[in-house]
């Protein structure tokens, strides 16, 4: 399930900070090109050491035993015209040598990779998600279909190498207490619940499917998943999607995504006004 066209707010639209990376020329999403990365970074002392994300696929759990914020580790990154958010789940066909090469390493291991947003744009921003590989099929040509499950966040801080694939240290990220203790953030899903369901029948309304109650949204996920959840929906909206990830105050998150889908329920409330005086439009 992914929701209609997103109406961002205004002040809300860009990016919380210049992605680190900047590739030129930017590489095919599908064919990342391992030298894009940016000089500084390339300087830097190296040490030892279908692709839709929906609320459909989404998992209803809350990840646990998230490794501490001052953990730094070495990752293999793929960089995708997408945003992966944890709990959420992706498929992809790894058909790159390089990648295939990665698919082998990574079968011996713990199966995890860093998926890390790219666009033309943009660049390609420093913050991502942990894709763990839950399901795997080896073709006979050494294509790999996989299923992925997002885990937990990360901001690259250093290049380890960029062949055969890009590896980089990262640094975990989790959400840090608000700076308003009094914020309710129950109070706060509940508001953007109330909001999705909003926007989900007009939408439908619109799309003159069949009038049905929304069901419940939130399935017990916790304030903080569950705003992973609402940014996994925002499809069609990756810059946005990135700005969400890259918070790290769970009501901030909240407040940003009730803007946005305040601002589309507006639109679409517009939009049913018109079509109800002028339904041949």
């Amino acid at each position: 399930m992914a929701l209609p066209q997103l109406i961002p707010s205004p002040s809300s639209s860009s990016l919380p900070h210049k992605p680190t990376f900047n590739p030129n020329p930017i590489p095919s999403p599908l064919n990342p090109n391992p030298n894009f990365l940016s000089p500084h970074l390339r300087r830097r002392r190296q040490r030892p050491g279908s692709l839709r994300c929906s609320a459909s696929s989404f998992s209803e759990r809350h990840p646990t035993n998230q490794p501490k914020s001052d953990d730094v580790v070495e990752l293999p990154i793929f960089p995708l015209p997408l945003v992966l958010f944890p709990g959420a789940i992706l498929p992809l066909q790894i058909f790159e040598f390089r990648y295939r090469i990665m698919m082998h390493s990574l079968l011996q291991t713990d199966l995890r990779f860093g998926v890390i947003y790219n666009d033309a744009v943009s660049g390609t921003a420093d913050v991502g998600c942990v894709g763990e590989v839950v399901k795997h099929e080896r073709l006979v040509d050494d294509r790999f279909f996989l299923i992925c499950k997002g885990q937990e966040r990360f901001r690259v801080t250093d290049l380890v190498r960029t062949k055969p694939y890009l590896v980089a240290e990262v640094q975990w990220l989790e959400d840090r207490p608000s700076n308003d203790g009094e914020e309710d953030l129950e109070a706060l899903a509940s508001e953007v619940e109330s909001y999705m369901k909003d926007v989900i029948r007009l939408s439908n309304r619109l799309g003159g499917k069949p009038e049905k109650d929304v069901q419940d949204l939130r399935r017990n996920l916790f304030p903080t998943p569950f705003s992973f959840f609402v940014g996994s929906t925002f499809e069609g909206a990756p810059r946005e999607q990135q700005a969400l990830l890259e918070l790290e105050d769970t009501a901030a998150r909240l407040k940003r995504e009730k803007d946005t889908l305040r601002n589309t329920l507006n639109y679409l409330t517009a939009a049913s006004a018109v079509k109800d005086v002028f339904p041949s439009a």
